[in-house]
């Protein structure tokens, strides 16, 4: 019986480095978004942190327009960030969980 916990906390311990591990790489998962018409571009990583802002240079003679694109675009491209991020580390810890009873809510 306790071979059984020690090999369970040994996966679970191993689940945690690589959910750790994914979290790390999604610093480097680079999402681009940009406005429709392409005057905005946002680039964020995975983990949702802004790492460029593109501006044309005729959006910069309207202030509320800049502003508007500017969340709109952000926005966008930390959703997108955000789905990617919860899917990846979601996937690393559905598959690393061991059968324990009454933890399937992680399944």
């Amino acid at each position: 019986m306790f071979g059984d916990i020690s090999g369970m906390m040994g996966k679970l311990k191993e689940t945690q480095q690589k959910v750790e591990d994914t979290k790390k790489r999604m610093d480097t998962v680079l999402i681009d978004e940009q406005s429709s018409d392409g005057l905005l571009k946002v680039t964020v990583t995975a983990s949702r942190t802004i790492k460029n802002i593109a501006v044309a240079d005729e959006l910069l003679e309207d202030k509320e327009q800049l502003e508007d694109y500017l969340v709109m675009v952000t926005n966008k491209a930390l959703t997108k960030a955000e789905t990617i991020y919860e899917a990846e580390v979601a996937a690393v810890t559905k598959d690393g969980m061991p059968n324990i009873p009454g933890m399937d809510m992680f399944k």
